[in-house]
C-alpha cells in the first residue's frame, strides 16, 4: 500500500492531511480544557453546542462554498482554508466568553467544510488508476483512525510539560504545515466552471447527481448506518465504560481503541477485498455488520455485568463496519461524477453524510440520558437495519458504478 506514496503529488497531499489531522486532534483536547476554564461544570453543554455548530456548518456551508468558489483555483482555496483555520486556532486561547467559542468554532468548521471536500475531489485527478486510488483511500482512512488514537496520547504527553493553551499553537503549526505542503503540490488543471447555470442549481447540483444515481442513493442510505454506529461510540462509550461496567478513564481509551483497531484492520484489507468482490458487496457487508454491533451494545446495556469481552467485540465490529462503508465510498463518488460535477458531488456527500449525525447524535445522547442506554442502542439498531435494507433496495445488484464496472471488466 505504501508504494502509492511514490506519487509525489499524492505524497505531499497525504502529508498535508496528516499534519492537519494532528492539529485538529490537539485542538479537540485543548478546546475541552478551554471550555472547562470558561464554563466549569457546564463545559459539557458548551462542547455539545460546539459539536452541533460543527455539524450545522458542515451541512450548510459545503455545497454553498463549492458553488460560489467554483472558479477559484483549488490550491488557492485549500491554502486559504488552512490559513483561516490557523487564524482561528491562534485566536481561541485569547477569548474570555463562551459565545466567542461558538463564533470561532463556526468559522473554523466552515473553513473545514471548504477544505475537506475540495481536498477529496482533487485526489481522483491525481490517482487516475483505480487500484492506486483504492490504495490511496485506504491509506487516508488509516490516517484518520491513527489520528483518533494517537492525538490524545500526544496531547497528554505535551500537557505534562506545557499548559493547554500551547496546544493551540500545535494546531496552528499543523494547519500552517498543511498549507505549505499544498503550496508545494502541483495540482491538475481545473475544469472551467459554467457560470451560465443559476447559483441555486450549482448549490444543489451535487445532491441532484446523488439522488439521480441508484448507486449514490444506496450510499446516502448507508450514510445513516455509519452515523448510527459512530454516534453510539462517540457519545456513549464513556457511559458504557464508566457507568455500566464500572471502568476507569483508561477503560474508555481501550474501548475507543477497539473501535479504531476494527476500522484500521479493514482499511488495510479493503484493497484486497475490492480486488475479489464488488463495491456493493463490500459496503453492504459493512451496512449489515453495523446493526449486529449495535444490537450487541443493546444487550450489553441490558446485562452489563462482566461483559468487557462483549464490549470489545461490539466496538471492534462497529469500527470494522463503518470502515467497510466509508473507505470505498469515494470510489463511488468518483465513478458516478464527471470532472465538471466532481467537486459538487464530493461536497454533497460531505454535507449529507454529516446531516445524518444531526439525527443520530441526539438519539444516542438524549434518548440514552432520558430513558436508558438499552433504548438508545435499540433505536439506533432499528434505524441502521432499516437504512441497510433501503440501501440494498436502492442500489440493485445489477447496477455497478460506471467507471469501476469498466475497470472490473478489463481485469
Amino acid at each position: 500500500m505504501l508504494e502509492i506514496l511514490r506519487n509525489t503529488a499524492f505524497r505531499r497531499l497525504f502529508a498535508a492531511q496528516i499534519v492537519a489531522l494532528v492539529g485538529t486532534g490537539l485542538l479537540t483536547v485543548a478546546l475541552g480544557l478551554l471550555a472547562y476554564d470558561l464554563a466549569g461544570r457546564d463545559a459539557g453543554a458548551v462542547l455539545g453546542t460546539a459539536l452541533a455548530i460543527k455539524m450545522v456548518a458542515y451541512v450548510a456551508v459545503a455545497p454553498v462554498i463549492t458553488a460560489v468558489t467554483d472558479r477559484v483555483p483549488r490550491k488557492v482555496l485549500l491554502v486559504s482554508a488552512d490559513a483561516i483555520r490557523a487564524s482561528v486556532a491562534l485566536a481561541l486561547p485569547l477569548i474570555g466568553h463562551v459565545w466567542q467559542i461558538y463564533v470561532l468554532i463556526f468559522v473554523l468548521q466552515a473553513a473545514s467544510a471548504t477544505f475537506t471536500p475540495t481536498f477529496q475531489s482533487v485526489i481522483p485527478s491525481i490517482l487516475e488508476d483505480e487500484g492506486d486510488y483504492t490504495r490511496g483511500l485506504s491509506l487516508s482512512r488509516l490516517a484518520y483512525d491513527l489520528e483518533s488514537l494517537l492525538s490524545p496520547v500526544l496531547a497528554a504527553a505535551l500537557l505534562t510539560v506545557v499548559s493547554y493553551n500551547l496546544l493551540f499553537l500545535g494546531t496552528v503549526a499543523g494547519f500552517v504545515a498543511s498549507a505549505v505542503f499544498v503550496v508545494r503540490t502541483r495540482l491538475p488543471r481545473q475544469v472551467p466552471a459554467d457560470r451560465s447555470i443559476p447559483l441555486v442549481h450549482r448549490i444543489t447540483r451535487g445532491a441532484r447527481v446523488m439522488t439521480g444515481s441508484p448507486v449514490l442513493r444506496g450510499l446516502l442510505a448507508m450514510n445513516v448506518v455509519v452515523a448510527a454506529a459512530t454516534a453510539l461510540v462517540i457519545v456513549n462509550t464513556v457511559v458504557y465504560v464508566r457507568d455500566l461496567l464500572g471502568g476507569t478513564d483508561s477503560g474508555v481509551a481501550v474501548a475507543l481503541g477497539c473501535y479504531g483497531a476494527g476500522s484500521m484492520v479493514v482499511a488495510l484489507l479493503v484493497p484486497r477485498l475490492l480486488a475479489r468482490a464488488s463495491d456493493r458487496a463490500v459496503m453492504l457487508s459493512g451496512a449489515a455488520l453495523a446493526p449486529v454491533g449495535l444490537a450487541a451494545a443493546a444487550v450489553l446495556a441490558l446485562v452489563p455485568s462482566g461483559s468487557w469481552a462483549l464490549l470489545a467485540v461490539a466496538w471492534t465490529a462497529l469500527g470494522a463496519a463503518t470502515s467497510l462503508v466509508n473507505t470505498p465510498a469515494a470510489r463511488l463518488l468518483r465513478a458516478e461524477s464527471t470532472t465538471e460535477t466532481r467537486t459538487s458531488v464530493f461536497a454533497a456527500q460531505f454535507s449529507l453524510s454529516h446531516a445524518c449525525f444531526l439525527v443520530t447524535y441526539p438519539i444516542a445522547g438524549w434518548v440514552g440520558a432520558v430513558t436508558s442506554q438499552f433504548v438508545a442502542a435499540t433505536v439506533l439498531t432499528v434505524l441502521a437495519t432499516l437504512a441497510a435494507a433501503i440501501a440494498s433496495r436502492m442500489w440493485p445488484a445489477s447496477v455497478a458504478p460506471a467507471s469501476i464496472a469498466v475497470v472490473t471488466a478489463g481485469r
